[in-house]
């Protein structure tokens, strides 16, 4: 684990951002940065992160630390745990958007996959928040953003299962650490133009236009519901409609769905 370490009279307050090289990591670094904010941001390939630092420190004046090691790793989390508790240019605002998808079924993939699968989506942003909140709570304050799905009102895979639980803890925590000064926001968006369905192999071509979201407007509407106190926070209209009416659709449908979507998988 390479760190840079940040000034020790940095004025700003300062974010933490992991999986922050490309997608909503990399926005949510562009847009806090154009706040002025200082970052700390977390990956696992060095070039990208060394490259999207260089980019924002020129072109906001902020100072970007940079945290090179894999989440999954004890080595990886326990330095990211370490930034989060220090009281040097401490951070105020977690967002926990590192992860990845499986595009077989649950009896299809590889243990280790749904394993690690699981963990980068429920353990790792747990264990980050289980140091972050109480520092938080000691500083006076500060904010949490868990990028969760859509997928997590739907009921049809082991990603969906596992951005559901992130969703349901961060309505609790939301709960139960704003008296706190501590606000805890799940972020669900719909299809959105990253290269995170191209990194799992799936083929995306029959998804509507209507369908995709841009990560611009992802990540504004994400730090608008963190900075009013919400904990839930669904980017755009028709994806808060289509939350609406998976109410009323049977869970057979939505899995229906998804497996029409599986089937046009990449060979």
């Amino acid at each position: 684990m390479d760190t840079t370490p940040a000034p020790l009279n940095a004025p700003h307050r300062t974010a933490l951002i992991t999986g922050a090289t490309a997608g909503i990591g990399e926005e949510f670094a562009e847009q806090l940065a154009a706040q002025g904010r200082h970052l700390v941001l977390c990956a696992r390939d060095a070039e990208a992160l060394a490259r999207v630092a260089h980019r924002l420190e020129s072109r906001y004046a902020v100072h970007v630390e940079t945290l090179i090691g894999d989440l999954l790793t004890e080595e990886g989390i326990a330095a990211v745990e370490k930034r989060l508790s220090s009281d040097i240019d401490p951070v105020e605002l977690l967002v926990n958007n590192a992860g990845f998808g499986l595009i077989n079924g649950f009896a299809s993939s590889e243990w280790d996959d749904e394993r690690d699968h699981w963990r980068i989506h429920t353990e790792i942003p747990l264990r980050l928040m289980h140091t972050a909140i109480p520092a938080m709570i000691q500083r006076g304050g500060g904010r949490i953003i868990n990028i969760a799905s859509i997928a997590a009102f739907t009921g049809v895979s082991t990603y969906s299962a596992a951005k559901r639980a992130i969703v349901e803890f961060s309505e609790y925590a939301s709960r139960r650490y704003k008296e706190r000064g501590v606000s805890v926001t799940a972020v669900c968006p719909g299809m959105t133009r990253t290269s995170f369905h191209e990194r799992m192999n799936m083929n995306v071509s029959r998804v509507p236009k209507i369908a995709w979201l841009q990560p611009e407007q992802v990540v504004r509407e994400s730090l608008h519901a963190s900075a009013t106190g919400k904990a839930l926070c669904i980017p755009s209209r028709r994806y808060r409609l289509a939350r609406f009416l998976l109410r009323f659709i049977p869970a057979k449908t939505a899995q229906k769905v998804v497996a029409n979507s599986a089937s046009s998988t990449k060979r």
